[in-house]
């Protein structure tokens, strides 16, 4: 993507979504935490209607202790990779309480030595529960900024890193969801919505995916 491309770029994601928001379910930076722990390889629809059940009975990294790891996975099981994921958040719990006096750390460093959490979570819990520009590369932001050439790269780190770069920062608070929203809904994996796109002019994907026939 041409780097005056860029700015019109977000600056119509803007119009369109001044003010975007995870899709997850939360009340509390812990809540966050755990919801994105336990979306790995899973929708949000499918953590929301998990932890609806869970969160008014265990929604403390404490409470959440005395469940036990058996106790979690009666809430969780829904999701996918249940089980692995109540170890880790158990082991994340106990660390949080230990650690950090139950409270979710604002470091990177203390968010990825919690078990389960590695940079596309930290960077997701820093922007969203802290207010930190950081931009969480999933499967939507990594094939977007390849996709349109925004920020192409072979892995999520090298995509995240050159995002750092290019996003102006005017709209790097915002980027991470505008991205992940755009191409959830439109730029989505096998055919792009390229006519109901508002960005097609500025992205560098070619050909262009046709209106369907009626």
């Amino acid at each position: 993507m041409k780097k005056e491309n860029i700015v019109p770029f977000f600056a119509t994601l803007q119009a369109v979504n001044p003010e975007p928001e995870t899709e997850l379910e939360y009340s509390t930076p812990f809540e966050l935490l755990a919801a994105v722990l336990l979306s790995a390889q899973a929708t949000d629809v499918g953590v929301n209607k998990a932890t609806r059940r869970l969160y008014p009975v265990a929604n403390t990294p404490q409470a959440i202790l005395d469940l036990g790891v058996e106790g979690l996975e009666g809430y969780i099981k829904t999701i996918g990779l249940y089980r692995s994921k109540a170890k880790h958040l158990i082991e994340a719990c106990r660390m949080l309480v230990e650690l950090h006096g139950g409270e979710v750390p604002r470091t990177r460093a203390e968010l990825e030595a919690l078990p389960g959490v590695g940079r596309k979570t930290a960077n997701v819990v820093l922007n969203v529960a802290f207010g930190e520009p950081t931009i969480a590369v999933d499967t939507h932001i990594f094939r977007l900024g390849n996709r349109t050439g925004l920020a192409p790269g072979k892995t999520p780190l090298e995509v995240e890193l050159k995002l750092e770069k290019r996003v102006p920062p005017e709209f790097r608070l915002h980027a991470h969801h505008w991205m992940i929203l755009h191409g959830r809904y439109v730029c989505i994996a096998r055919k792009p919505r390229c006519w109901d796109c508002a960005v097609a002019r500025y992205c560098d994907f070619k050909p262009k995916t046709p209106a369907p026939k009626n």
